[in-house]
């Protein structure tokens, strides 16, 4: 969680979260709060120079032959031989 809704918190406060962010985390930011559009293009920024690739948790979900369970886990879907 990035805190940008918590109230008070400073741009470079969420800079400093999202500068620890590594290969498959998930960072999660709210579109109603003062910071987030400001800070989107620096926080892409920090995410490219690591070396990783940002993309939307859309891209992240299996489809085919995945369900997704009740904790958020994607496991193979169980086949019915009936």
């Amino acid at each position: 969680d990035s805190l940008d809704w918590k109230p008070g918190i400073t741009e470079d406060a969420i800079l400093t979260r999202i500068s620890k962010v590594s290969s498959g985390d998930i960072l999660l930011f709210h579109n109603d709060t003062a910071h987030t559009t400001k800070i989107l293009g620096k926080v892409i920024d920090i995410i490219r120079e690591k070396g990783l690739n940002p993309v939307p948790v859309s891209e992240l979900i299996l489809r085919e032959n995945f369900e997704i369970q009740h904790d958020g886990r994607q496991v193979p879907k169980i086949k019915n031989n009936k």
